[in-house]
C-alpha cells in the first residue's frame, strides 16, 4: 500500500515537511509556541478534561501526550503510514493507555456519528477553501452536540513567519481575508494568537527554515539573526449544535 494510503483514503494530500523529514519537524514542534498560548486559548474556549478528543491529522503524534494528560480518551487519526508508526512508538514509550490510533483522513474518519467532544486539527487544512468542504462535512458527522472543533492555521498577514510565507509561496497563497471569509461562512469563529518559534540553537532554526522554505531559505536566513521568529496563528473554532444543525454544515 502507498504510505499515504491514497488507494483507500479520500482527500489525502502529501505533507512535504513532516513526511519528508520527521526529525527536523520534531525540532519545529519543540520550538513552536513555547509559552503555550494556543493551548491556553483552546482551553478557555473548551476544555477536554475527561472528554473524548480527536487529533485529526495527528502527524507523528507530538501533541497526543498533552491531551492524554487530562482527556478521558484521545483518538489519533492519520493517513500517512510511516507517521502512524511513529505515533505508535510515542504511545508505547510514553505509556499513553488512553490513546488510540486509527488510519483515516479528514474525509474518512473511522468513527461513529456523534462520538467526539473535542477535535484538534493543526495545519491540516492548507489546501484551499472548497476542497475543505468534504472533510468539514465528515467532521460535523462525528462531533457530538455541544462539542468543539479547533482548526489551527497560520496567520497570513501578521508576523515574520507570514512575511516569509509570502516571499516563498506568494503565487500559491490565499489572502488572509479569503481564508477568514471561508471559515466564517462555515460557522467558525476566529482567535488570533500571537506567538513565536523559539529554538535553543541557531543551527536548529536554520534546519527547520530549510525544511519549510526550500529555495527561499538562504535568503530568509541571511536577513534574520538569532534563534526566535515571531509567528502568529489563527485559531478557528466551532461549537456544534443539534444533529440537524450539524447536517447542514
Amino acid at each position: 500500500m502507498d504510505p499515504l494510503d491514497l488507494d483507500v483514503l479520500p482527500g489525502v494530500h502529501p505533507s512535504p515537511n513532516i513526511q519528508t523529514d520527521p526529525e527536523r519537524y520534531e525540532l519545529e514542534n519543540q520550538a513552536a509556541d513555547p509559552e503555550g498560548w494556543l493551548w491556553k486559548a483552546m482551553s478557555r474556549i473548551s476544555g477536554w478534561q475527561g472528554r473524548t478528543v480527536l487529533d485529526l491529522g495527528a502527524g507523528t503524534g507530538y501533541h497526543l501526550p498533552r491531551f492524554a494528560a487530562s482527556a478521558g480518551h484521545v483518538i489519533a487519526v492519520e493517513p500517512h503510514g510511516p507517521s502512524r508508526l511513529r505515533i505508535a512508538r510515542r504511545i508505547a514509550e510514553r505509556d499513553l493507555e488512553n490513546v488510540s490510533l486509527l488510519a483515516g483522513s479528514a474525509e474518512a474518519i473511522p468513527l461513529p456519528d456523534r462520538s467526539i467532544d473535542v477535535c484538534h486539527c493543526r495545519f491540516a487544512y492548507f489546501f484551499g477553501t472548497e476542497r475543505c468542504l468534504p472533510g468539514l462535512r465528515e467532521l460535523a458527522r462525528v462531533m457530538r452536540p455541544g462539542g468543539t472543533a479547533f482548526i489551527i492555521d497560520n496567520h497570513l498577514s501578521q508576523g515574520s513567519f507570514a512575511r516569509w510565507l509570502y516571499l516563498a509561496y506568494a503565487s500559491y497563497q490565499l489572502t488572509q481575508a479569503e481564508v477568514e471569509a471561508f471559515w466564517q461562512a462555515q460557522g467558525f469563529d476566529r482567535v488570533v494568537v500571537p506567538s513565536e518559534w523559539r529554538f535553543e540553537r541557531r543551527e536548529d532554526l536554520e534546519a527547520v527554515v530549510r525544511l519549510e522554505f526550500g529555495d527561499a531559505a538562504e535568503r530568509l536566513l541571511a536577513e534574520h539573526a538569532g534563534t526566535r521568529v515571531d509567528y502568529h496563528y489563527c485559531l478557528y473554532w466551532k461549537r456544534y449544535g443539534s444533529p440537524l444543525f450539524q447536517g447542514a454544515t
